[in-house]
C-alpha cells in the first residue's frame, strides 16, 4: 500500500499539481505519467503594444507615466518585481473594472510562465515547506489559479498578498495545517465566498458520483511529520463526463474555476481533482481552459484539452498501462460580486513540549 500512494502521488505530480494530496489509499497504483497535461509549444510573443489614450489616463491616475506603463503592457506578470505587480495592479482595476474580463485579462498576461512543482510553502512563516508564500516568476496549477483570482481583486501589492493567503488557508489562518490541501474538500468549501459549485446543475441526471476518504491526519504526518488530530472524512461528490462537456460547456463564463477529475472508470473511490485552471472565453465564443503545466502556462479550448487527453489515455490502454484516464470536470461558477470574509486571528505558535 505504501509504495501504491508513492506512485499515485507521482501520477499527480507529473500532471501538473504539487502541492495536491495524494488520492484515497484505496485506489490501485499507477505509473508516473509525464506526459499528462503536455502542451504545445507556446505562441511567439506580441508585438509591442503603445498604450491608448484612455491607457494612459488610467495609468496617470494610478502614479504611472507613459514610459513605465508602455514598459508594464509589454512585460508579461511573471516577469514583474512586487512594486511594479502593485502598480499594475491599481492599473488594471481602471483599465478592466469587469472582474471576469480583469481575471481574463490578467490570466492571459502570463500566458508563457515557466511550470515547476513544489512551489507552494509557508516558509519562512513555517519551516515545515521550505517554499514561499508567493511566486510570481513560476507556478503550478494551484499557484496559478490562487494567484490570477488574488491579483484580479486588488489594487496593491499588499491586498494581493493578503488576499492570496485568504484564498489558500482555511479561515486565511497560514499553516501547512491549514492550507487547502485537498481541492474538492478543502479549497472548493473554503472559497465559497468566491466561487460556487455548478457541476450538478450542470451535468443533471448524467452527472457522475464519487466518493472518497480524505485522510489528513495521514496526509500532514507522511508529507510533514506533524502531528494533528483530525478525523478521516467521508467526501461524496458529482463531476460532469467528459462525454458530455462539448453540450453544456455553453454555461461557463469567464473566471469559472475548473477541476479536472481523473482516476479509474467504474471505481467509486478511483477519481480525484487531479488538475485545476480558470475558464476564459475565446473570441468566438468558445470556452477555453487557462492553465499551468509542463511546460508553461497556456491557454486551449476545452474541446482540444479532452482530445488530447484522449489520445494519451487511449495509448496508455493499447500499451496494456494501468494509469489515471480524464473523467470529467467540476465547474464552480465565480460569484458575482465575491467578498471575502475576514480572516480569523493568526493564532501564536506553540512551543515544543
Amino acid at each position: 500500500m505504501k509504495t501504491a500512494v508513492m506512485t499515485l502521488a507521482a501520477a499527480l505530480l507529473a500532471a501538473g499539481c504539487a502541492q495536491l494530496p495524494q488520492p484515497p489509499q484505496q485506489q490501485a497504483p499507477v505509473s508516473p505519467a509525464r506526459g499528462d497535461i503536455r502542451p504545445q509549444a507556446p505562441l511567439p510573443p506580441a508585438p509591442l503594444q503603445a498604450p491608448t489614450e484612455a491607457q494612459l489616463g488610467f495609468g496617470q491616475r494610478v502614479g504611472l507615466d507613459a514610459e513605465t506603463l508602455t514598459a508594464l503592457l509589454n512585460k508579461p506578470l511573471y516577469q514583474m518585481k512586487p512594486a511594479e505587480l502593485g502598480k499594475f495592479l491599481a492599473y488594471e482595476q481602471l483599465a478592466q473594472p469587469a472582474l471576469r474580463q480583469r481575471i481574463a485579462d490578467l490570466a492571459r498576461r502570463n500566458i508563457g510562465q515557466p511550470y515547476e512543482l513544489y512551489l507552494l510553502g509557508e516558509f519562512p512563516y513555517e519551516t515545515f515547506d521550505t517554499q514561499p508564500l508567493f511566486s510570481l516568476d513560476k507556478s503550478d496549477c494551484v499557484v496559478f489559479s490562487e494567484h490570477i483570482y488574488a491579483m484580479a481583486q486588488s489594487a496593491s501589492w499588499e491586498e494581493f498578498f493578503w488576499m492570496l493567503q485568504r484564498i489558500r488557508y482555511k479561515d486565511g489562518v497560514i499553516g501547512v495545517a491549514t492550507r487547502n490541501h485537498y481541492t474538492e474538500a478543502d479549497w472548493n468549501i473554503n472559497n465559497r465566498w468566491l466561487v460556487s459549485d455548478i457541476t450538478q446543475r450542470m451535468a443533471g441526471a448524467r452527472a457522475v458520483p464519487y466518493l472518497q476518504n480524505i485522510d489528513r491526519q495521514g496526509f500532514l504526518r507522511k508529507q510533514f511529520k506533524i502531528e494533528r488530530e483530525i478525523p478521516v472524512q467521508r467526501w461524496d461528490d458529482v463531476y460532469v463526463p467528459k462525454q458530455i462537456v462539448a453540450e453544456v460547456a455553453n454555461q461557463l463564463q469567464d473566471g469559472d474555476f475548473v477541476n479536472i477529475i481523473s482516476g479509474y472508470p467504474g471505481q467509486p473511490g478511483g477519481a480525484w481533482a487531479s488538475h485545476v485552471g480558470l475558464i476564459v472565453l475565446g473570441a468566438d465564443g468558445e470556452r477555453h481552459i487557462l492553465h499551468s503545466s509542463e511546460p508553461v502556462v497556456r491557454e486551449e479550448s476545452l474541446q482540444d484539452f479532452i482530445a488530447r487527453l484522449g489520445l494519451r489515455d487511449q495509448k496508455n490502454i493499447d500499451a496494456g498501462l494501468k494509469k489515471p484516464q480524464l473523467l470529467g470536470f467540476k465547474f464552480l461558477r465565480l460569484n458575482d460580486q465575491p467578498e471575502p470574509p475576514p480572516m480569523k486571528p493568526q493564532p501564536r505558535p506553540g512551543r515544543p513540549a
